[in-house]
């Protein structure tokens, strides 16, 4: 599944895929979103922010929102257009996150989530001084998380395969 059959998609369910990059010295930092467009308003229902660095393990993703009321499939298309781009426009092949501890129950439904999409354990951040750089990126404490960019985009496509959206009979 490729950025235009995923835009294909979302077009037959009225949203729009818009994706933002800005360069800086080998630096993309990118932000994707998820909308619906109805005269002259725009209604964004999801979107998902980081950066790459050109290397297999470069895709660090920053910032997901969804809106609760937001329309079927805003979450799939957002996390497959995410690795379809990086796959087509970068070296990553790998994404990184970090399910920040925001509150007890909410964190632990992040890494919950993270886990059905597709990403893997890789080791709680927290206090101690060794963590003391990946707290400066992140911006805080959580679980840092790994997923196959691959992998995870082929779950996606066949979760849509499976509704029969794509490649229709």
């Amino acid at each position: 599944m490729n950025i235009n059959q995923i835009q294909r998609f979302a077009d037959s369910q009225n949203l729009t895929i818009k994706i933002q990059v800005r360069e800086f010295l080998g630096l993309k930092i990118f932000r994707i979103i998820v909308a619906q467009i109805n005269n002259n308003s725009v209604k964004i229902w999801g979107e998902i922010k980081g950066w790459t660095i050109p290397t297999r393990n470069g895709l660090q993703l920053d910032t997901l929102r969804i809106l609760n009321d937001s329309p079927k499939f805003v979450s799939e298309l957002i996390w497959a257009t995410t690795m379809a781009w990086a796959l087509e426009k970068t070296t990553c092949k790998f994404a990184r996150l970090l399910a920040i501890y925001d509150s007890e129950g909410y964190s632990k439904k992040l890494v919950r989530y993270f886990r059905f999409i597709g990403f893997t354990f890789i080791k709680e951040v927290g206090a101690s001084p060794s963590d003391l750089i990946l707290r400066l990126i992140w911006g805080g404490a959580g679980t840092l998380m790994k997923g196959d960019c691959s992998k995870i985009l082929k779950k996606l496509e066949k979760k849509l395969l499976k509704e029969n959206f794509i490649y229709p009979a």
